[in-house]
């Protein structure tokens, strides 16, 4: 079993929800990202989400592009964000770490090169946004060879024969874009990502985390009722980038992080709690 699927199954026994912060390495500041994840965790995440910066986010919002904007001006690149893990593994060898990008950096690097420097590095599942599920052979022939994750994104559009081929492909968990459009837009609607987490779990039994609209408490409260895990990204990159923007010394910016994540992972363990 995986790391990312022993923690899904380790909180489904304790009928708790699994919190996933995203980061994007490098931003606000390289030296900050380990110190953050760190923080994280200890504020109550379960799994660590970690941006690869990339020249074209295409699937991101206004606020995440200038998070990776920012990260590539500091020269964060995918080798960092691997170094990083590492780094992060030194004190915190227990919670899983998500690679989150695109598919040109790991391309780039050579699928089985990627596969080995990540597995060292203590990376334990990838997201790749723009590899389609008939496309991913050969960098799940690499990921499995060292039991890694490959997760992938099903969106509301999604239709019922996409996501069986979709989930086929997958493991650790899916990964449900709960709206329409880029990170961080719209309102969410809780009846309708429950309605479409009851259609996909007709072709899965791996757990269903929710991302995109995911701001505060009441947000986590709402969606993690009928999920196994929430995402928590545009705000939380918000945040630390308004502490950042405003003059707060790396202390009071990652204790800014830290509150807002404490935040969500007490609406989330109210749930369990009823």
């Amino acid at each position: 079993m995986s790391k990312i699927a022993g923690r899904f199954q380790q909180l489904a026994a304790q009928g708790r929800k699994a919190l996933i912060p995203y980061i994007v390495a490098g931003d606000p500041e390289m030296a900050l990202t380990v110190p953050l994840m760190h923080a994280l965790v200890a504020a109550g995440a379960d799994i660590i989400e970690l941006g690869v910066p990339f020249s074209d986010p295409m699937s991101e919002g206004p606020v995440i592009q200038k998070a990776h904007e920012r990260a590539l001006a500091n020269g964060a690149r995918l080798r960092d964000a691997l170094d990083m893990v590492q780094t992060f593994r030194e004190r915190d060898a227990d919670t899983p770490v998500l690679l989150m990008g695109y598919a040109n950096p790991v391309e780039h690097m050579g699928y089985g090169v990627f596969a080995d420097r990540a597995a060292e590095a203590g990376v334990d599942g990838l997201l790749t946004v723009d590899i389609p599920p008939e496309e991913v052979a050969g960098v799940n022939a690499e990921l499995h060879r060292v039991g890694m994750d490959n997760i992938f994104l099903v969106a509301p559009t999604t239709p019922s024969a996409r996501i069986k081929a979709i989930v086929d492909q997958a493991s650790g968990f899916i990964y449900y874009v709960a709206l329409k459009g880029v990170t961080g837009a719209g309102n969410l609607d809780a009846a309708d990502v429950a309605r479409h987490l009851a259609l996909i779990r007709e072709h899965t039994t791996l757990p269903l985390a929710v991302g995109f609209g995911i701001k505060d408490a009441a947000s986590a409260r709402l969606v993690g009722a009928s999920a196994d895990g929430v995402v928590v990204g545009s705000a939380l990159v918000a945040c630390v980038a308004r502490a950042a923007s405003e003059g707060v010394d790396h202390e009071g910016l990652v204790r800014a992080a830290s509150a807002l994540v404490a935040e969500i992972r007490a609406g989330l363990d109210s749930i369990a709690s009823r």
